[in-house]
């Protein structure tokens, strides 16, 4: 009976070796990441960033974004600008300034007066707007609807005449823009603009955390009391570090990380995240 446990240790002891040789081997065949994450806010001391989730991808979520964003393409302006019920004149000045948002100082301030003549809805609200301050010294239209067939040459000759001393009565007078978006308020197509750009921005980002979190995903922690973590057991390569769309706070501070972390076999790989190697958050279409 002794001959026969004595066999079986002789028998099992090779078998543990190798195991354990094995096991010995494949960890020096693999790597690690350990991080430490940190933010300093402005005028303040830095903070530890405690208990955020910390995600590994094997590729950067930037560029996982920019997949995101060529399954789902930004929306073509000028195919939304043929699609408005508005003048020829208009859509042409939209699509020559590629904008759609008849809105505030910076629409007004560009205006010509080669714009307010040129395009029907400006200058319809133009004259609105200037009918009363300005109606002794704006321009008054000679030229009459019924002489364009009637009378060709007269028309032509009188609108011209208009069309003219429009134009430079606009442009010696650009305080007479000021409050012309507001009389374009239903006619303006920026706000529907930025919602069709806003729901896009919101369908890529989403799409891009989801590839990020399942196709993408390496590995993922959070970050303890003392804003640290750890990756172990890696196959050698690159890796990102990263904190997808959740930003570690501090103050008036909001960071976000993208960080590039090579992993080589038998090693552990450092990194310090910070203001430094920080990214900013993608801004959304403002509505």
């Amino acid at each position: 009976m002794k001959s026969r446990v004595v066999l079986a240790a002789v028998v099992l002891f090779p078998f543990a070796l190798l195991v354990a040789l094995g096991i010995e081997a494949q960890a020096a065949a693999t790597g690690g990441i350990e991080f430490m994450a940190r933010v300093m806010p402005s005028g303040g001391r830095s903070e530890a960033v405690r208990g955020l989730p910390f995600y590994l991808l094997r590729k950067s979520f930037a560029d996982i974004r920019l997949e995101a964003e060529q399954a789902d393409p930004a929306p073509d302006m000028e195919h939304f600008i043929d699609t408005l019920e508005l003048t020829p004149e208009m859509k042409a000045w939209m699509k020559k300034h590629h904008t759609v948002d008849l809105q505030g100082v910076k629409f007004t301030s560009h205006l010509t007066g080669d714009d307010v003549v040129g395009v029907r809805e400006f200058l319809d609200a133009y004259t609105t707007l200037n009918g009363g301050s300005h109606s002794a010294a704006l321009p008054q239209p000679k030229f009459k609807e019924a002489d364009k067939i009637a009378k060709p040459e007269k028309y032509e000759r009188e609108h011209t005449q208009y069309i003219a001393a429009m134009t430079k009565f606009v442009n010696a007078n650009p305080d007479t823009l000021a409050g012309l978006d507001a009389e374009l308020a239903d006619k303006n197509p920026g706000q529907h603009w930025a919602q069709i750009e806003q729901e896009q921005h919101q369908r890529v980002e989403h799409h891009a955390l989801q590839m990020a979190q399942s196709i993408y995903l390496a590995a993922e922690t959070e970050s303890g009391l003392d804003s640290r973590g750890t990756f172990a057991g890696l196959a050698p390569g690159t890796y990102w570090l990263t904190t997808l769309d959740t930003p570690a706070l501090a103050g008036d501070v909001r960071l976000r990380w993208d960080v590039a972390v090579t992993v080589r076999a038998g090693e552990t790989a450092r990194v310090e995240l910070s203001n430094v190697n920080a990214i900013e958050p993608p801004a959304p279409p403002a509505l």
